[in-house]
């Protein structure tokens, strides 16, 4: 099965408008997404799909392969679907624009998942829960899933839910990454479909598939993905690069 990458990449973000060309060790975000993007060996080619043009030349100028997208799209899965409209991949990765420490290595086990699972037509990405904070945490997307690895449900609140109000064991507690690797033709017809009623309650476009009746696979792993929501984060960030450089 052939297979790309596109990177949604909005300028407009709500909380943290132009994060994506926000400079990261002397480098756009976007360019730190695409670099380590391109490293996955599943990918035939990895795209970026801009809302705006100065994005768009941006992404150009590192050598990136960009397309201009529509600016009115609600959710990156609708920007990725309108690039895949333009190719013939049987299978698409959707990557975040704003985790600049994605591992290659995540974006081909995800791509290998929907290979192999010929009943797959969505897989993600999955990490153990190790803390009490993590578990709490409403802005960590919490998942259960059944005994093959197929997500069950998504939340934003502590699931699954434990009566005595005490974790003892976090072993089969699990948060989201927000990864995605489609069959081509399910995500054209995903994105066509309304907005369910789990995802406009729980705000995760995810359950719009659960809802349909439709299964995800998932794919545990130990990578981590930091996500860059605030300039807060992008300080960490920025920090991290200065301790790898020995600066």
């Amino acid at each position: 099965m052939a297979l790309i990458g596109v990177i949604p990449a909005r300028w407009a973000s709500t909380r943290f408008p132009g994060k994506i060309l926000a400079d990261i060790a002397g480098k756009p975000m976007l360019q730190h997404v695409w670099e380590r993007a391109k490293q996955a060996k599943t990918l035939t080619d990895v795209i970026i799909a801009c809302d705006e043009e100065h994005v768009f030349e941006k992404a150009k100028s590192f050598g990136a392969h960009a397309v201009l997208t529509r600016k009115d799209h609600v959710s990156g899965s609708d920007r990725v679907a309108e690039v895949a409209l333009q190719t013939d991949a049987k299978g698409i990765v959707n990557i975040q624009g704003d985790e600049p420490l994605i591992e290659p290595k995540l974006i081909d086990d995800l791509a290998d998942a929907l290979q192999k699972e010929m009943g797959a037509v969505m897989t993600t990405a999955i990490k153990r829960i190790r803390t009490a904070e993590e578990f709490n945490n409403s802005n960590i997307v919490k998942v259960v899933v059944d005994r093959t690895w197929n997500a069950l449900y998504f939340s934003r609140a502590a699931i699954p839910f434990h009566r005595d109000g005490k974790v003892e064991d976090y072993s089969r507690c699990f948060r989201h990454l927000g990864i995605y690797a489609y069959r081509r033709d399910f995500l054209l017809d995903y994105c066509s479909w309304p907005k369910s009623f789990l995802e406009q309650e729980e705000s995760l476009e995810q359950l719009r598939v659960l809802e349909a009746g439709y299964k995800i696979k998932t794919v545990l792993t130990d990578y981590e993905t930091i996500g860059v929501d605030t300039p807060q984060d992008l300080k960490k960030i920025n920090d991290y690069f200065l301790r790898q450089q020995g600066k």
